[in-house]
């Protein structure tokens, strides 16, 4: 008899987390959970209290700090494999899974599918023959060494690779493995992981080479399991159903997707929003009924090529299906630094970013220079970043995986922060009121071309209180907005002020915001 023991990788949403695994259980199946070290030991001490007791359930014996594109989402799966072999000696498959999916089909329909032909759901392509990456580096994801993550420090990342291209540090794949490539949601056999166990263990070479390549998660499964399975029992697919956006963004299911779903020829689909209680509802429902009969279509793929290729023509007859939800999402907190002296605000931040786990972006509406990951291609410009903020920011959202996120912003900008206002994602403000020498609204108005250099002193001289004005209107203007989230940090203010105003702003330990508090030279110009 067909038992499943799923891998769940987790990071958030404890009672989502929570409610997955008991609708999981539930059907007769077992769950063994990984929940990132990086995130709240308040959230993991929430989820092993409720299913801690549950024979059904097991947790990885070490919690691993995950990140994007790194050997760690790899090494928290094999964590998650190991505990789920050594708990559940009756589960035939075993089936990875994320805090974002959801069954598509009922858990009868599920294990009928898998008993009816003896082989592995992964895919599993030629990495140097296929077309499957599409965009950035290839070859070099295996020859070189990769120490740094590109998201999060980019510069080193490119820099460490360029250098090793310099000096010819170019390594060799493992004379006995044929690279592939595929998603990294994938459904195994019991004896196809206990061979990818007991190969992991013997091979240290092969897990020291995949752990310095880049997006190891899409690579070391999918080789090893052509390497140790023969091709005949191997079906190159994956049996969760997802989908991406023109911009490489995974597309998110919403409560009127439901029959598009049912109708996929998948047994899960991810990502489903944690918006959509309805869908979520229904899905829980649907996975416990015994007797029912799904009609497939498949045609979820066709219709989003063939609503994206009316947009790309110009001719979008309707609202295109991925983007009928706007919002950057309900559990979401977007958090603003407001500031008028650019530099103080970057200064600011990036001591953020040393301290906390918080991501930060400098003024990405207001400077085309902002560094920023690759969102396929909407991030190239200023334009493109207005037409499309909150597409934008709900992207760099789950770029990083985050549930907050930090934007410096110019007071002036107040039509785009009323916008985000409107959105159903909490909204903060922290303005940072500096003071004005008139050498520094000089410079200002000749940055903004106000003025320029052979504009007169009595010429300049009259405009000064103008453009103090203007600056001072532009925080009154904030200040209207009324928000419950508005924090202020101030030039002149003691240290235990705008520790006060870091610490409620970011919600962070005292301690930790006299730190940020403390910056030297943060106010000097």
């Amino acid at each position: 008899m067909t038992q499943i023991a799923f891998i769940l990788l987790c990071h958030k949403d404890p009672e989502g987390v929570i409610a997955q695994t008991l609708r999981l259980t539930a059907a007769g199946d077992c769950v063994a959970i990984h929940f990132d070290a990086r995130s709240s030991t308040a959230d993991f001490t929430r989820i092993r209290a409720a299913l801690g007791a549950n024979p059904q359930v097991t947790f990885s014996r070490r919690r691993i700090k995950c990140g994007w594109g790194e050997w760690s989402l790899v090494a928290a799966t094999l964590e998650g494999l190991k505990a789920a072999v050594a708990a559940f000696p009756g589960a035939t498959h075993f089936y990875m899974l994320s805090g974002d999916c959801m069954p598509i089909k009922t858990a009868e329909y599920i294990r009928d599918r898998l008993e009816s032909e003896d082989a592995d759901h992964i895919e599993s392509f030629d990495f140097h023959g296929s077309d499957w990456i599409k965009t950035g580096i290839k070859e070099e994801r295996l020859i070189y060494r990769h120490w740094f993550n590109e998201r999060k420090r980019k510069a080193l990342f490119y820099r460490s690779m360029d250098l090793q291209k310099r000096f010819g540090l170019a390594r060799k794949v493992p004379e006995d493995l044929g690279i592939r490539i595929g998603s990294q949601w994938w459904c195994l056999r019991r004896r196809t992981v206990e061979a990818v166990l007991d190969f992991v263990a013997k091979r240290r070479d092969v897990t020291r080479f995949f752990a310095t390549t880049w997006i190891p998660d899409e690579t070391f499964f999918q080789t090893l399991v052509a390497h140790l399975v023969p091709e005949r029992e191997i079906r190159s697919r994956t049996l969760t159903f997802l989908m991406f956006t023109d911009y490489g963004m995974p597309v998110t299911f919403y409560d009127d997707h439901y029959d598009l779903l049912l109708s996929q020829d998948y047994l899960f689909a991810r990502k489903i929003s944690p918006d959509a209680k309805e869908l979520r509802e229904r899905l829980g429902a649907l996975f416990v009924e015994t007797g029912r009969v799904f009609t497939i279509s498949d045609e979820g793929r066709r219709q989003f090529t063939f609503l994206a290729a009316r947009g790309r023509e110009g001719r979008r007859f309707a609202q295109r299906f991925w983007e009928a939800e706007t919002s950057l999402g309900r559990s979401r907190t977007l958090m603003l630094v407001a500031c008028k002296k650019w530099h103080v605000a970057k200064r600011l931040v990036d001591r953020i970013r040393g301290l906390t786990q918080i991501p930060a972006v400098d003024y990405v509406f207001n400077e085309t220079a902002t560094v920023l990951p690759d969102l396929g291609g909407i991030q190239t410009s200023l334009e493109k970043r207005m037409r499309h903020r909150r597409a934008l920011v709900r992207m760099l959202f789950e770029h990083w995986g985050t549930d907050r996120l930090i934007l410096c912003v110019d007071p002036g900008s107040i039509e785009l922060i009323q916008d985000f206002r409107q959105d159903r994602a909490r909204l903060r403000i922290l303005e940072i009121d500096c003071a004005f020498t008139d050498d520094y609204l000089v410079g200002h108005a000749r940055r903004v071309g106000l003025v320029g250099a052979e504009t007169p002193v009595a010429a300049m001289q009259k405009l000064l209180p103008t453009i103090r004005f203007d600056v001072k209107f532009e925080s009154d203007r904030l200040r209207d907005l009324d928000l419950a989230g508005h924090f202020h940090m101030r030039q002149g203010a003691s240290v235990e002020e705008n520790t006060q105003a870091l610490a409620a702003f970011l919600d962070i330990p005292a301690e930790t915001a006299r730190e940020i508090a403390v910056t030297d030279y943060l106010f000097v110009d």
